[in-house]
C-alpha cells in the first residue's frame, strides 16, 4: 500500500511541475507587440520577348475553337529577364512561370510567376506571385503568396505597364 501511495505522490508532484505557467503566451498584463517590420521597396523591369530567335514568352496551349474575340484559354510560359532599368542591360534575375488567359469579356490573365534574383543584395531569394491580373487596367495589385531567402513570405506587388511592343526580329 505504501508503494502505491508513494507512486501516487510522485505522479501528482511531477504533473504539477510539468504544468508550469507559460509566461507571455496568454496574458492579460502583457499584450503581444510584434516587432516592427522592415519595408523594402523593389523597383525592377520585366522584359517579355514575344517573338524573334529566342522568345521569353511562348504559348504552349490554346483551344481548337475560338468562341470570342478575346484570347481565352491560352496557356503561356515565361522566362523573362529582370533588370534595374528599362533597357535589357543590368540583369538581376528572371521571372519564370505561367500566364493563363481567363477573361471572356475583359482581357485578364491568371499569373503564377516566381521572381528569382541572381545578383545583388537579394541574390538567391525569390518572390512567388499567384494572382488575377486584369491587364487592361493601368495600375493593378497582384497577390504575393510566398517567397524564399530574405523575403520570408512577406511581400506585396503593385504593377504598372511601361510599354508593350512587338518586335519581329528575324536575326
Amino acid at each position: 500500500m505504501e508503494k502505491i501511495l508513494v507512486l501516487a505522490w510522485i505522479l501528482v508532484l511531477s504533473s504539477a511541475m510539468a504544468m508550469a505557467p507559460c509566461h507571455g503566451y496568454y496574458s492579460d498584463s502583457k499584450p503581444y507587440v510584434p516587432a516592427p517590420q522592415k519595408v523594402i521597396r523593389l523597383h525592377f523591369f520585366l522584359h517579355g520577348t514575344l517573338s524573334g530567335k529566342v522568345p521569353s514568352v511562348v504559348t504552349v496551349a490554346r483551344p481548337n475553337v475560338t468562341t470570342t474575340s478575346m484570347p481565352f484559354d491560352e496557356v503561356i510560359v515565361v522566362d523573362d529577364p529582370l533588370t534595374v532599368s528599362p533597357d535589357i542591360t543590368g540583369v538581376i534575375g528572371n521571372a519564370q512561370g505561367l500566364w493563363v488567359s481567363t477573361g471572356r469579356d475583359v482581357l485578364t490573365l491568371m499569373v503564377y510567376l516566381d521572381f528569382g534574383f541572381t545578383k545583388g543584395e537579394f541574390n538567391g531569394s525569390s518572390i512567388s506571385m499567384f494572382s488575377r491580373n486584369p491587364i487592361t487596367e493601368t495600375k493593378r495589385e497582384l497577390a504575393v503568396v510566398g517567397g524564399r531567402g530574405c523575403w520570408e513570405n512577406r511581400a506585396h506587388c503593385k504593377t504598372e505597364p511601361l510599354a508593350l511592343t512587338r518586335q519581329n526580329n528575324k536575326s
